[in-house]
């Protein structure tokens, strides 16, 4: 197989997803218009993301957060305990 076809073809899916990512944006923007963008917490999951924040927001800053002060609904998720199991051994649950 000739190098070059070899390339093309190794390169054409990471050119087809970022040719595919800037229409995809392009169009929320023409939809929607400007975005921030910044980082979100979900208190459900624990987790962040980077995500589009609505302008009357603002974004989750990681180093305004304490443990122990607790979250929006009073609930404080710095003293849950963690699971005593061992994680090296494993469950005999049946």
């Amino acid at each position: 197989m000739d190098a070059r076809l070899l390339v093309v073809a190794l390169l054409l899916p990471f050119v087809a997803v970022f040719v595919y990512a800037t229409w995809s944006e392009y169009s929320r923007f023409k939809r929607e218009g400007r975005a921030e963008y910044g980082l979100t917490y979900d208190p459900e999951t624990n987790t962040t993301h980077v995500g589009a924040i609505a302008e009357d927001e603002e974004s989750y800053d990681p180093d305004d957060y304490t443990p122990g002060e607790g979250d929006e609904d009073g609930e404080d998720t710095a003293d849950t305990q963690p699971d005593t199991a061992d994680p090296n051994e494993q469950d005999n649950r049946t």
